[in-house]
């Protein structure tokens, strides 16, 4: 029986065979009238979005971030986009390139704006990249076993992503990677999308389906972590890896059934042809180098790589221990050498987090998101996540043919969940199992939104899915959309860092002398790592709040009490250090003021810069004086009054 008239076309199935009956009408495959509306709709949504930027004050953000600084162009640009992506998967079988051309304008619609607004690197903490850069680069050697200042010799044991940089700073002819830092989201991305599409065509040959699951992987992914870090590099390498592995170590006879297009979801792609014994050998040679670059690049990345492998041996397709042996083999190789001092350490903290699911799965340090830009980005991510993984089991359940071809990845996508069991990762833990479980749950979510071929079930009751999917899927992308916005932008007030303030701290660690000592909150502001190699780094903020509270009860004795004698200390304290520590939850609300008041009033710091984004005080330790009398008034800085957050 032939399509409706007016179905999509999802691409050609070849269940159905090739020949067309003589004198048939062929099908439809869109409105011909219409189709000057894709690129119209392109052109439109490009065009407001440029029309945005130069109405965007994105210097003056408070609670909500970029949210209420983007006019409404803009949104209105995203709205547009998502409708022309819909009318091109209407011929997505027949003309794929204009899903892919607006995946690409989604990518740079929604990540692009810190890059062609902002005059310094959206997350203050990229600086510290651009700092081992330069280190590198000065020092031409690398020292993974020395005791580097802020936690940095890590740096130096997985040192592949920086020496990579080095290079393209020598090739481009700039003085460091903050010429092109905040632009890492937007050609990471445009790597990715490839790759992805390797993927997901694997397992189905709809293109609806591949370019829905690619659209949706770029909405859910709000968790930042595609910025200029080892961990973006290292993350398109392990997706590089899966890819290989999932269309070229099949083994004979292994696919059963599911070569049999009868048993299979009527977007299903059949298993790719097996492979021999010496062509996977050949295989795991040509993904050695690959898997070693991975190790040399990223701490955790290697562990998420094994874990997916090890998944993947609990099918009878991809049962391949050589290549999970091998992965292992180099990790372990890695972490006993160049990595051998953080690996020893991370070893000897186990016993405390191992089992601790609770602790191990939160976010940040300890403090809980305040404010109500951090606390809406808060709620929508932890929305869009219960959304994804719904959308991923409504399909799972729902497609259980298709999940039977594409069990392989959802494997993956679960794999990393074990970890919530082993480690916190610096409060991380949750967004990196979140972050390498996407692309598997992206896809099966998508498959929760795009029926199947219109012409494989003619029923009432699939008719009927199809026309709800029909609704449901401009739906369920415009409330992803909403959901991606105050996730990824409602906290950029502590992303976003002024030129001035950068100055500030610069020259308050050229200051310093080697040796000495840089106190600050927390490590979230720009330059904070700057000559990390010859500076000390404390940011003493950084710990349990009820520590903090009573920190902030004679915050220069706290501090005095902690700094080794002799030893030249300057404490910075910035605009973006408030921002973010009131954010975070580090400190309680107004303790930023208490501290900074109580440290410029005491006698033990003087000031020596202070402007609207920030103050440097030095320490300088008084010597022993006689007790003073009871008639003599208390200085600020012994005066023990009760704090905002209710300590004595």
């Amino acid at each position: 029986m032939p399509a409706r008239p007016d179905a999509p076309d999802p691409g050609p199935h070849p269940h159905r065979g090739s020949a067309r009956p003589a004198g048939a009408r062929p099908p439809r495959t869109g409105l011909p009238g219409l189709r000057w509306l894709p690129p119209a709709l392109l052109v439109l949504g490009l065009g407001l979005w440029g029309l945005a930027l130069p109405l965007t004050d994105f210097r003056s953000m408070a609670d909500y971030g970029l949210l209420d600084r983007l006019p409404v162009p803009f949104y209105a640009s995203l709205l547009v986009l998502t409708a022309g992506f819909l009318v091109t998967l209407r011929r997505a079988g027949t003309s794929p390139g204009w899903p892919l051309v607006y995946c690409v304008a989604l990518l740079v619609a929604l990540k692009a704006v810190p890059a062609v607004l902002y005059d310094s690197a959206r997350y203050p903490w990229a600086s510290k990249h651009d700092a081992v850069v330069n280190t590198l680069l000065g020092a031409g050697e690398l020292r993974p076993h020395a005791a580097l200042s802020g936690n940095m010799s890590a740096y130096d044991q997985w040192p592949g992503f920086f020496a990579l940089n080095g290079g393209l700073v020598r090739a481009f002819g700039v003085d460091g990677t903050a010429a092109y830092l905040n632009w890492a989201p937007i050609v990471l991305g445009l790597i990715a999308l490839p790759v992805l599409v390797l993927i997901y065509r694997t397992f189905t040959e709809d293109w609806r389906l591949v370019w829905t699951a690619v659209w949706i992987f770029q909405l859910a992914n709000w968790v930042g972590q595609d910025y200029l870090a080892p961990q973006g590099l290292a993350y398109i390498l392990h997706l590089t890896v899966l890819a290989v592995v999932l269309r070229h170590f099949v083994r004979p006879g292994s696919a059963g059934r599911l070569r049999d297009r009868a048993h299979l979801d009527p977007a299903a792609a059949t298993v790719p042809p097996p492979t021999t014994t010496r062509q996977r050998a050949v295989c795991v040679a040509i993904l050695a180098p690959l898997i070693f670059a991975v190790n040399a690049v990223h701490q955790l990345t290697p562990v998420m790589l094994c874990m997916s492998l090890a998944a993947l041996t609990l099918t009878r397709r991809y049962r391949n221990y050589g290549l999970l042996a091998v992965a292992a083999g180099l990790m372990l190789l890695w972490d006993l050498t160049m990595g051998r001092p953080l690996f020893m350490e991370t070893l000897g903290t186990l016993r405390e987090s191992i089992g601790r699911l609770t602790q191990n799965s939160r976010a940040g340090y300890a403090g809980q998101l305040t404010g109500p830009g951090p606390e809406l980005a808060g709620r929508a991510g932890i929305a869009m996540a219960l959304a994804i993984v719904l959308l991923a089991g409504v399909a799972v359940f729902a497609r259980r043919r298709l999940t039977r071809g594409a069990l392989p990845l959802l494997l993956v996508s679960a794999a990393p969940v074990p970890l919530f069991a082993v480690n916190d990762y610096g409060g991380e833990m949750l967004f990196r199992v979140y972050l390498f479980g996407l692309p598997g749950a992206a896809f099966f979510a998508a498959a929760a939104l795009v029926p199947a071929a219109a012409g494989a079930r003619r029923s009432r009751g699939a008719v009927h899915r199809r026309r709800a999917m029909a609704v449901a899927l401009p739906v369920v992308l415009v409330v992803l959309l909403a959901g991606f916005l105050p996730a990824y932008y409602g906290k950029d007030a502590m992303y976003y860092t002024p030129p001035a303030e950068t100055r500030l701290v610069t020259r308050a660690i050229d200051r310093l002398p080697e040796g000495g000592l840089l106190l600050a909150t927390s490590g979230s502001f720009p330059q904070a790592l700057h000559r990390y190699d010859r500076v000390e780094h404390w940011f003493f903020a950084e710990q349990e709040l009820p520590e903090n509270e009573k920190m902030l009860a004679d915050p220069a004795r706290y501090l005095a009490d902690r700094i080794p004698r002799g030893t030249t200390a300057h404490i910075v304290l910035t605009r973006t250090q408030d921002i973010y520590t009131a954010g975070e939850g580090l400190l309680p609300p107004g303790g930023f003021a208490v501290l900074r008041t109580r440290l410029k009033a005491s006698p033990l710091f003087t000031t020596v810069e202070e402007e609207p984004y920030g103050i440097v005080l030095a320490y300088t330790p008084k010597a022993p004086s006689a007790p003073k009398t009871s008639s003599t008034p208390k200085s600020p800085s012994t005066q023990t009054p009760s704090t905002p957050g209710g300590a004595p």
